[in-house]
């Protein structure tokens, strides 16, 4: 049976808030949508450990410890732990000394950089009691899109699309080319959400353009109600540096929005296919929105 739609609040909201509560709701109903070949909730996987990056910003581990205890809501009775790879604790490598069995890292990036590519691979090598393997990055998917829209209409930006609004897509950056198509990729996906409103990537640091620059592009064009969207799990020096570039709206960090819990889970259910050898349609397959 299909399962009511919530009431709306009754107190009348603007169309940015409307369109904010409805994306919300949506998350609650879709997020018992599961795809053919995932575990069910109540079987027990390996350990889920999630792996943020780090930030002396004390904002951080608080929001990072959100995300989790929302993603464990979502999926009762798994194993949820959090390592860092710098600046706070527990690292990475405290917690995977920790564990025992089979592990899937699921990194709280957004493309395949460094950390993705080597230092996680790496903290596994050096944890040799266990059997683990390392999850996709959280970008580029459409529920990180999704995500990224709500912090978009939760900070005020229209949500019916015009020719004077555009919107920057900070990320932290990498010198991996990969992980630059990885946030361009990121950027098509969030304008087709906003009805064809441009998005121009932009970066914090180890690559072009900074947020600033990408400003000053989008002005030329004729824009002028540029929105910066935040592409980072929680506050720290590159979200706030890009926010503070912002000209007008600076949506924020990711956070706990209900989407990404659902992408963190995805891409562990989805790290779970490829290790049992599913076949490659069965693979893709889970790469739709969940």
């Amino acid at each position: 049976m299909t399962a009511p739609i919530p009431h709306l609040p009754s107190a009348p909201l603007g169309t940015g808030d409307l369109a904010a509560e409805i994306t919300a709701q949506l998350s609650t109903q879709l997020c018992r949508v599961r795809l053919r070949g995932f575990p069910p909730p109540e079987t027990p996987g390996p350990t889920l450990v999630a792996v943020a990056h780090g930030s002396r910003d004390p904002r951080a581990l608080p929001t990072v410890r959100t995300l989790l205890d929302r993603v464990r809501a979502l999926r009762p009775g798994l194993a949820v732990r959090l390592g860092h790879i710098e600046l706070n604790r527990p690292l990475l490598a405290d917690t995977l000394d920790g564990l025992r069995g089979e592990a899937v890292l699921v990194p709280l990036l957004f493309g395949h950089g460094h950390h993705v590519t080597h230092d996680l691979p790496a903290a596994l090598a050096g944890a040799p009691q266990l059997a683990g393997r390392v999850a996709a990055p959280l970008g580029p998917h459409p529920l990180l899109a999704e995500a990224l829209h709500g912090r978009l209409l939760e900070a005020g930006f229209p949500g019916a699309p015009s020719p004077r609004t555009a919107v920057v897509l900070a990320a932290a950056g990498s010198r991996a080319p990969r992980s630059a198509r990885d946030t361009e990729r990121t950027a098509q996906l969030l304008s087709a959400r906003l009805g064809g409103t441009p998005v121009l990537p932009a970066y914090a640091s180890a690559a072009a353009p900074t947020v600033a620059d990408a400003v000053r592009t989008l002005t030329a064009r004729g824009h002028d109600r540029i929105a910066v969207a935040s592409c980072f799990t929680a506050p720290g020096r590159f979200a706030t540096q890009c926010a503070d570039a912002a000209p007008g709206t600076a949506a924020a960090p990711l956070g706990d929005h209900p989407a990404l819990a659902r992408l963190v889970l995805h891409r562990y259910d989805q790290a779970l296919l490829a290790r049992t050898g599913s076949d490659p349609a069965s693979v893709r397959a889970a790469t739709v929105a969940v």
